[in-house]
């Protein structure tokens, strides 16, 4: 069996891009641009809890690493550098190479630094630390939203949550939408290019990991301000509905933006190609509190928001 250097040798040690010093020392030594400030983010999967036992392994490294350049897509900022921590129940070079494999083309996709992390052996997780570069005083933050602003989500969130459903035998989903969500479930596209288009348009963002109307929730309560929605093409109530609005695991952005942009926001959407698509106001008032209303005025009831691993 092979030691645990040997593994870090063979399946996680790449030529890097942009990098001082990436894998081989005690740390690794990074070299921002100038006149950028540096944005870091940390996430971890469990297995159980963000994952199935039976995940495909090279599914998993992607979104391993997915789900944290989605958080620095939230902040309007460009991925530059990741360090991974692993778990592993046994050092299995078939499974091992495969989740590489998986995290790498991940990696590759967005011009990623892979710069060091750990092993060790134990219930299988993984916590990837990522940083990413953006222009002094340009990042994203939760706590920028004002009364007046739009609410805009990108894609169609909900789409991994009926993914996940679908798996657990909650609804019987057909092609084509089985394989759209299924692929959302497993291999969530985090929004970059996006992000770093809203620098100096979008006011706010977060991105939808919880559930939408939890991530909303946090910008509300970080810009002290509420909003009401009204969403196009909301699905009835039942579980599309529920996934659509509390699910999460899209890593769609919902950002808030002055309605003088608009313009600017839809040029973008064409530009991506990406759907864009304005969802509610934000307003004066109580903080955080959420009104979400039908096409003809009428209120929406809704009891549950998104995940919260200690509910």
């Amino acid at each position: 069996m092979p030691s645990e250097f040997a593994l870090i040798d063979r399946y996680f040690r790449r030529p890097t891009r942009h990098t001082a010093v990436g894998v081989g020392d005690d740390a690794a030594v990074i070299r921002p641009d100038p006149g950028m400030e540096l944005v870091v983010s940390t996430d971890m999967l469990v297995a159980g809890t963000h994952f199935l036992p039976d995940a495909n392994p090279e599914d998993l490294g992607w979104k391993a690493l997915a789900v944290n350049v989605s958080d620095i897509a939230a902040m309007g900022a460009a991925p530059r550098w990741a360090l991974l921590a692993a778990a592993l129940p046994a050092a299995t070079e078939s499974w091992i190479e495969k989740f590489a494999r998986g995290f790498f083309a991940c990696a590759d996709e967005f011009g990623i630094d892979v710069i060091g992390g750990d092993t060790t052996k134990g219930p299988r997780n993984f916590c990837v630390t990522i940083f990413g570069e953006v222009p002094a005083g340009q990042a994203l933050l939760r706590s920028g939203a004002k009364a007046g602003d739009d609410v805009w989500v990108s894609g169609r969130p909900g789409r991994a949550a009926l993914g996940l459903a679908h798996l657990q035998g909650r609804i019987a989903l057909d092609d084509p939408a089985r394989g759209e969500c299924l692929a959302a479930l497993h291999r969530p596209q985090p929004r970059v290019a996006l992000g770093l288009g809203l620098q100096g348009i979008a006011t706010a963002a977060i991105d939808v990991s919880d559930g939408l109307l939890a991530d909303l929730g946090h910008i509300l309560d970080e810009s002290r301000v509420s909003a009401t929605l009204r969403i196009p093409d909301l699905p009835g109530a039942g579980i599309a509905r529920d996934c659509f609005l509390a699910g999460g695991d899209d890593y769609e952005l919902v950002f808030t933006a002055p309605e003088n942009r608009r313009g600017d926001i839809e040029a973008l959407a064409a530009r991506l190609p990406l759907p864009l698509t304005r969802i509610g106001t934000v307003e004066h008032g109580v903080p955080r509190r959420l009104t979400l209303l039908a096409t003809d005025g009428s209120g929406i009831a809704y009891e549950h928001c998104g995940y919260d691993h200690f509910a």
